[in-house]
């Protein structure tokens, strides 16, 4: 399957901004199944240092600042991808899920060592008895770990569900545990939590869905701005991405931006600025089919 991704970014501003620092995660990843093969970033009105560089995990970051007056913003990223399906492991097959935890504890070669940085509390995913409590079920001894990974995944699904505009980006697991439910990014962050409470390693994945067109089936719930899905550690076939938003294992209607500890680590587009006072944000996202 191949992509054209358009992400674009409008930011309006009440008063005049004379300066702005700012840096986005907008650059598809390579994967062993994703390959980028364009991507422009269009920055209006035009930057005046532009930089680039990788960050610790991977993520390829772009750099720009900005130190001319402007009331207005807009980012284009501009992506074209080709994306394969995965081959799927069999949920019974693997490990015991408790074989895995112990092993992230006391394995120090370089690809489990890797998989261990994602297995405690980071700044957005907080570690506390009702997130434990409420994954337990899912995890009794001696069960594959990735068939309790759907199950918990199936869980989340049906008792949090989607609810558009409900939160914001800073809102915590517990707030989500109260309200029940959440967009994408809360309920990612809660499988995460979820999944690390039982000593297990998880990441959290930004990216893309492909936009549904009348006739398509079956539609995917977060298809109109950036998405977020969570990978988990599962020893010999490695990390697992799974969509507690719409409880699938991820395909080829996935394009991957980049990964990180949570959402801190792979925001989309971050800065700051001199003035402004309010402002406004309007995002959109399209994810078109391309032939060939």
């Amino acid at each position: 399957m191949q992509y054209k991704i358009t992400h674009t970014t409008a930011y309006s501003y009440g008063q005049s901004v004379p300066m702005s620092h700012n840096m986005a995660r907008l650059t598809p990843r390579e994967t062993p199944r994703q390959t980028c093969t364009f991507h422009r970033l269009s920055i209006r009105p035009s930057a005046s240092t532009t930089s680039r560089r990788w960050d610790y995990f991977g993520n390829q970051v772009h750099y720009f600042s900005i130190y001319e007056g402007h009331k207005k913003l807009s980012v284009t990223s501009t992506s074209r991808v080709k994306l394969r399906d995965a081959e799927l492991a069999n949920p019974y097959t693997t490990l015991p899920w408790e074989q895995v935890r112990d092993r992230l504890r006391v394995d120090r070669s370089p690809t489990w060592l890797q998989a261990c940085g994602f297995a405690f509390e980071s700044p957005r995913v907080e570690l506390d008895a009702e997130v434990a409590d409420y994954a337990r079920p899912s995890f009794p001894l001696g069960r594959p770990i990735l068939e309790g990974v759907i199950d918990l995944v199936g869980r989340i699904h049906a008792d949090f569900p989607y609810m558009p505009e409900s939160t914001t980006v800073h809102t915590r697991i517990r707030d989500v545990f109260a309200l029940r439910g959440g967009v994408c990014q809360d309920l990612a962050h809660l499988t995460i939590g979820c999944l690390r409470s039982m000593g297990l390693a998880a990441r959290y994945v930004s990216g893309y869905l492909r936009t549904q067109h009348n006739g398509d089936a079956p539609h995917l719930v977060g298809d109109v701005a950036s998405h977020a899905w969570v990978s988990v550690y599962c020893g010999a076939e490695g990390w697992v991405d799974i969509d507690p938003t719409n409880n699938v294992l991820t395909q080829s209607d996935h394009v991957t931006l980049g990964w990180g500890r949570d959402y801190t680590d792979v925001c989309p587009i971050e800065g700051v600025l001199v003035g402004g006072g309010q402002s406004a944000l309007r995002v959109s996202v399209t994810v078109e089919p391309m032939e060939g």
